[in-house]
């Protein structure tokens, strides 16, 4: 499985509040999520990530388990999400709702095309290609089912 999409960079220890505000969840309204992902880090940052890949630091998805903040970044149109390591709950959270991660250190170029390969491990910024630990079969069968509830909905 492959994901392709514009390089946005993003720094280490970012948490589910700061994914999407709390302030936000009183709706079931994804495309309200969507709007205001990451407002309160940077208030310009929701419409540049339609077709990105985020390649941000250590600790994605640190803080609340709310598992609205993956699903407010694939919403927003997130291709994917690239980190050292990311928090392990939000890691789940985000297979289960079918927003593709992959862990690697790589540089960042903001703006540059990114391809990874979940299923071999890899990650190619620009000219440089930087190996990954691959997703298990299981996570790969999740990611290309849409999401858990599709995936358990298709199996015989």
């Amino acid at each position: 499985m492959r994901i392709t999409g514009k390089c946005l960079c993003l720094g280490a220890d970012i948490d589910t509040d700061q994914i999407i505000a709390g302030r936000y969840l009183r709706t079931k309204d994804r495309a309200v999520w969507a709007e205001h992902v990451f407002e309160d880090l940077d208030p310009l940052l929701a419409p540049r990530l339609k077709g990105a890949i985020i390649i941000t630091g250590n600790n994605f998805g640190c803080g609340s388990s709310r598992e609205q903040a993956p699903l407010a970044l694939r919403e927003a149109g997130v291709v994917g999400v690239i980190a050292p390591f990311f928090a392990r709950i939000f890691f789940r959270n985000a297979i289960n709702v079918g927003l593709p991660l992959l862990e690697c250190t790589c540089r960042c170029e903001e703006g540059v095309m990114v391809t990874a390969d979940l299923a071999e491990g890899w990650v190619q910024v620009g000219g440089t290609c930087t190996p990954a630990p691959p997703l298990s079969p299981r996570m790969l069968g999740i990611l290309t089912a849409g999401g858990l509830v599709e995936y358990w909905r298709h199996r015989p």
